[in-house]
């Protein structure tokens, strides 16, 4: 038996699936205008640039998935976490491609930011038109019926 996904898992593959399709557009776009610019290191760093994107975008949106039932601090961990790491891979990856000149440097960085900053945008269109409630009811017991179909109001209710 399979559960039914929830609103805010809904809005996270929706959020996933809109990173993904703006990176994949990127990197056909990002590798035809590489490619013009300066052949094929333009093609490099419009490749390597979509990957940093991902990396980016894809950590935040798995990670905030993942722990989105979790307690609030555990959340905030996990994100912070996660953002802390891909800081220092990508500090780690841009300075070891710094020497190197196999790729466009300038293709690279107007890929990445393009991608970052999209799919930031995409996450927040997301989030703003996804169907979140403020609570999830629990699954309990329904409370009990009166004669007429209605609730039975509690002690701190006045009855009419």
């Amino acid at each position: 038996m399979t559960a039914t996904p929830s609103s805010t898992d809904l809005v996270f593959r929706q959020a996933l699936r809109d990173m993904l399709v703006l990176l994949g557009v990127l990197t056909v776009v990002g590798v035809l205008v590489g490619y013009l610019v300066d052949g094929l290191p333009g093609v490099w760093g419009a490749l390597i640039g979509v990957g940093v994107a991902l990396l980016f975008s894809g950590t935040t949106v798995i990670s905030v998935q993942r722990t989105t039932h979790s307690a609030p601090a555990t959340m905030m961990a996990v994100i912070l976490g996660a953002w802390l790491i891909k800081i220092v891979v990508v500090i780690a990856l841009l300075v070891a491609l710094k020497p190197l000149d196999f790729y466009n440097p300038q293709v690279l960085a107007v890929v990445m930011l393009a991608g970052v900053i999209g799919s930031a945008v995409l996450d927040a269109r997301a989030v703003s038109r996804g169907r979140v409630g403020y609570f999830e009811p629990a699954a309990g017991p329904t409370p009990p019926q009166g004669p007429s179909g209605g609730a039975v109001p509690g002690p701190d209710q006045a009855r009419s």
